[in-house]
């Protein structure tokens, strides 16, 4: 269908198309498939709900995407109230500090990348990075998307997940070296070897 899809021919057939995209992107940012379904669902109800006030301005998924990402903040404020801040950040930091010796040097050298441009056309170094992903914490994971996926500045990041922007550039800066870890080992070292 075209961007100029008016709200009298929005159905569930034409929302159902959408579910697979959304079900993945929800997935990337939740990273539980239980929650991801659940946000997505409520995406059609409120699609339903508000399919008069749908004016044709984008296309449907454009339109279904924004009201995604409202539905994920509305889960992780809900989900952030039930878990320690604390706790979390003492985690991350653990996990990142692993990574360098006590002189602030890296336990490993970092390998070089071949010829990462040519990584980024095949579709299993996308597969390799979401699995990496998963193992960031959700907050980690979700501020590297925003900044790398959805290209939004600190500022804008900041707006949307409520920490500072020190507090932003330290996270990015973690859940790069913990991607960056992640991708030696579960792709750049097994391309190395082929």
């Amino acid at each position: 269908m075209t961007p100029a899809v008016t709200a009298a021919k929005i159905d569930l057939s034409e929302l159902d198309r959408h579910r697979p995209y959304l079900l993945k992107f929800a997935m990337l940012q939740l990273r539980q498939k239980d929650a991801a379904e659940d946000v997505v669902q409520d995406v059609f109800l409120a699609a339903l709900k508000g399919a008069q006030g749908f004016a044709g301005r984008s296309s449907v998924r454009t339109w279904l995407t924004s009201i995604l990402l409202n539905k994920i903040a509305d889960y992780r404020a809900r989900a952030q109230r039930e878990t320690s801040l604390d706790a979390r950040q003492e985690q991350d930091a653990e996990s990142v500090d692993a990574l360098f010796q006590a002189n602030g040097t890296y336990v490993s050298m970092p390998q070089e990348w071949r010829n990462p441009e040519e990584a980024l056309g095949d579709r299993r170094f996308f597969e390799a990075l979401e699995r990496c992903l998963e193992g960031l914490s959700p907050r980690d994971a979700r501020t590297f998307l925003l900044r790398e996926l959805m290209g939004l500045s600190i500022d804008e990041i900041c707006k949307e997940t409520g920490v500072s922007a020190t507090n932003c550039s330290v996270i990015l800066h973690r859940a790069r070296m913990r991607l960056r870890a992640c991708l030696e080992a579960r792709w750049f070292a097994g391309a190395a070897e082929t």
